[in-house]
């Protein structure tokens, strides 16, 4: 193993064994003999650093990026929500499969079978940057909360994960889709490590 992938690997390692999850609701105890997950992504009142919300940010870097080239603000706009189906969401569910190598516990969008939901409310997401010489880590918090499917307003978990941190795929991450999506990817580690741990 050569030194930069040796440095990544040391990283995400660091990033994933640091996170930690307050339990709000229930005990991880409560999740035990759950196989299968409806898993849905929620949105609703995101924060975005150093903007009052969401329609701020959006407003902000259309603006910018407007008087540079007509158009372009739309076009980010269009990307930047549907990064969510193209990058977030698919980052998150084949991590969290992946983790489960025997197929103990599967999440999926639209997961007929399953008899309960996954809800994983992100509630703030700092995008980061990337510029060649300098760059920011992405940073998501999220609140996962799980209930029976037809009965949505009883949840039996629910823990809140904050200063989650995408590893930065070494470096080259120059599209803010992909560097969220990391966070992602480190929030499934870190959840599948936690649901492993303390629901055997």
């Amino acid at each position: 193993m050569n030194k930069l992938l040796l440095i990544a690997f040391l990283v995400s390692s660091s990033l994933v064994f640091s996170q930690k999850a307050k339990v709000t609701k229930g005990d991880w105890s409560d999740l035990k003999g759950i196989t299968e997950y409806n898993v849905v992504f929620d949105y609703s009142n995101l924060e975005i650093p150093k903007f009052d919300s969401e329609e701020e940010f959006l407003k902000d870097k259309m603006a910018k990026r407007e008087e540079k080239e007509p158009g372009s603000g739309e076009k980010f706009k269009e990307s930047w929500l549907s990064d969510r189906e193209e990058f977030y969401e698919p980052r998150f569910i084949e991590t969290f499969n992946d983790r489960y190598k025997d197929n103990s516990v599967k999440v999926d969008k639209d997961l007929e079978s399953a008899e309960y939901t996954m809800k994983i409310h992100t509630t703030m997401i700092y995008p980061g940057y990337n510029v060649g010489v300098v760059r920011h880590n992405s940073k998501i918090e999220v609140t996962l909360s799980v209930y029976k499917n037809d009965s949505p307003e009883n949840i039996i978990f629910s823990a809140d994960y904050t200063k989650i941190q995408g590893q930065g795929n070494g470096g080259f991450d120059f599209n803010s889709g992909q560097r969220i999506a990391d966070a992602y990817i480190i929030f499934a580690r870190a959840l599948t490590k936690h649901m492993y741990k303390n629901t055997k």
